[in-house]
């Protein structure tokens, strides 16, 4: 389509836009690769969730969906993976098949599925390549979800599964990452240990979330539109759907254990921190402002934005920025956990 170049943003006396419809071209930024991905996308039906309610029968649908992906990683990343409990919490425990991880550093994963899905489908997309790429053991943690459960529940596991590792590690030597719900929930752990009297992990990854609500920022209106993973807020200002089913239901919306990163007292209890976005994702405002208020409270954070990545793209190691993100992401912990 043509795009009319007289056409420009209307501003509001309210600071509002209104923005024109314009046509966004692939970025020449993007390997070969990510730009057939989005010529792909032209061929993918919508997502429709009609209907889906029952929180049963959506953790089914989207272990279904991962599936394919969970046996392609089986066969390039030989692990073992073992159910077990830790803290009185289930979790499952991922090692090199070949036994030869670091003994004394240890990872916890903190899976996505907007704190309602992602038991064990997407623990095992996050958890499969990061034990065999770090060369470390991943504990994956099955932590309480919505409908059945409210937060602070999802932490309190996080955090008891936290302490049974304390018996075999030093606090330095932990290290907690997750994307999306689970990159959320990493920042609020972070803040939560430094909160009762649990010694700091020694850095945490904060992927495809930041430290405030995914619709805190511009992001959301504008990967709504560009990307379309996630609807954009409603345009008569209304609350978007809660995706969480209820999960903060009677938080306070400042309420730092849920989000610290309106808190520079408590972020400055913060450890080194990663955070991964993408630019047409709908966490880059909340990633980009937990960035800029860890480095004004004076920790150690690194923001990477993958150019024209939507949410969670690290999970798609047929991309070349997957593949950079992973690195990263290995060598982050590799120099921190010490």
């Amino acid at each position: 389509m043509d795009q009319d170049q007289t056409v420009t943003p209307q501003f509001e006396a309210n600071g509002d836009v209104r923005v024109p419809a314009f046509t966004l071209p692939i970025s020449r930024l993007v390997s070969e690769e990510a730009a057939a991905a989005q010529r792909l996308r032209a061929t993918v039906p919508p997502v429709d969730t009609t209907g889906i309610d029952a929180a049963p029968l959506r953790r089914q649908q989207i272990n279904a969906y991962m599936a394919p992906s969970i046996a392609k990683l089986r066969e390039t990343f030989a692990v073992e993976i073992e159910a077990k409990t830790i803290g009185g919490v289930p979790v499952l425990d991922v090692t090199p098949s070949d036994g030869g991880h670091d003994p004394d550093r240890v990872l916890i994963n903190l899976h996505g599925g907007a704190f309602t899905v992602g038991w064990d489908g997407v623990a095992l997309v996050e958890t499969i390549p990061m034990a065999v790429l770090a060369g470390m053991r991943v504990v994956s943690v099955d932590y309480r979800m919505a409908p059945e459960h409210r937060h602070p529940a999802a932490i309190e596991d996080v955090a008891a599964v936290y302490a049974g590792l304390l018996q075999d590690y030093a606090p330095g030597r932990i290290g907690i990452y997750g994307g999306s719900a689970g990159g959320v929930l990493t920042a609020q752990t972070a803040a939560w240990l430094a909160a009762h009297g649990l010694p700091q992990a020694g850095a945490i990854g904060v992927f495809g979330a930041g430290g405030v609500p995914f619709e805190a920022g511009e992001s959301a209106y504008v990967t709504g539109y560009i990307d379309g993973a996630f609807p954009p807020p409603p345009a008569d200002g209304s609350a978007p759907p809660d995706i969480t089913k209820g999960y903060f239901n009677g938080i306070d919306a400042d309420d730092p254990s849920a989000w610290p990163a309106y808190h520079l007292d408590v972020l400055a209890r913060f450890p080194p921190t990663l955070i991964i976005t993408g630019t047409r994702s709908i966490d880059l405002s909340p990633a980009i402002y937990t960035n800029s208020q860890l480095i004004k409270a004076g920790v150690r954070s690194t923001l990477i934005v993958g150019e024209s990545m939507g949410h969670c793209y690290y999970y798609n190691l047929a991309l070349p920025e997957a593949r950079d993100a992973y690195d990263a992401i290995v060598a982050f912990f590799r120099e921190n956990l010490n």
